[in-house]
């Protein structure tokens, strides 16, 4: 039987590659963004489009009842969908933290609780939530952006104990530096202005770092195309048995390895790169 994928967050980057990826391996792909005339390609190569903003709960219930009506089933919900807040912590505004969480994490769980009574009565289905490196490990600068992904992993990690006797899969994918993008919006938040961070000057060594190493890009050292990481999706949701977590690519699994170091080394070689790149 064709199967039936929701997707989050399709104008761009991942959220588009994933949606074709799915596409190409006869999904019935619901490719959602909050202005689907950004995700129209899309819908010319076969994929069904729908206006979706991950913070508005009318528009998350109107588009999972509209799915399970067409098609009777949400087999797959990929919550990609979100952005990166920057900016040393004290520079960043306490609403700007909420618009990241109701984004990020907030986002995903109106999402999640949207489907899983269907896929609870099917005994049955896959929730695929995008995380990052970020979300296993936080560094100056991202504080508020790993915030929000370690929610994510940690809401991940109980809902998959909580929902396996149902037969539903929770898989956290990982990515490193992906190009896409992501860091066009990373820069615009951490810009200096009423829609930005409000700079105190105490941390101009910090931005130098962030403009220098391009810690939030994705054309540094190991980063990935969006194919390959929506190829890691799609693997997840056609699995029978998906791993509770994924990196995608060289740079996502090493990073991820930096948790099990001492806090003293990490904060060590963060003070190291400061250093160098000044």
């Amino acid at each position: 039987m064709q199967k039936t994928v929701l997707i989050t967050g399709c104008s761009s980057g991942i959220g588009r590659a994933t949606a074709r990826a799915f596409n190409d391996e006869g999904w019935t792909v619901y490719a959602t963004a909050r202005n689907p005339a950004d995700a129209q390609t899309l819908g010319d190569e076969g994929c069904e489009l729908a206006t979706l903003d991950v913070t508005d709960q009318a528009d998350v219930d109107r588009v999972v009842d509209r799915i399970l009506d067409e098609e009777g089933a949400i087999d797959c919900l990929v919550n990609n969908a979100g952005y990166g807040q920057f900016g040393p912590l004290e520079d960043v505004p306490t609403e700007k933290v909420h618009e990241q969480f109701d984004v990020n994490v907030y986002g995903p769980h109106r999402l999640i609780r949207a489907v899983l009574p269907h896929m609870r009565r099917e005994r049955e289905g896959t929730i695929v939530n995008l995380s990052s490196v970020a979300g296993r490990v936080a560094f100056p600068g991202g504080g508020v952006y790993s915030g929000s992904k370690f929610a994510v992993e940690a809401m991940s990690d109980a809902l998959r104990g909580e929902v396996s006797e149902y037969g539903i899969d929770v898989v956290v994918v990982e990515p490193g530096p992906v190009r896409t993008k992501f860091s066009d919006r990373a820069e615009r938040e951490a810009e200096d202005d009423e829609d930005g961070v409000d700079r105190s000057g105490a941390y101009e060594d910090l931005y130098d770092v962030f403009d220098d190493a391009q810690l939030i890009g994705g054309d540094g050292p190991g980063s990935v195309e969006p194919e390959l990481v929506a190829a890691e999706i799609l693997n997840a949701a056609s699995a029978t048995k998906p791993p509770a977590r994924v990196q995608p690519g060289t740079a996502a699994r090493v990073g991820v390895l930096a948790r099990f170091l001492p806090d003293a080394v990490r904060d060590k070689g963060y003070e190291l790169l400061a250093k160098l790149t000044r």
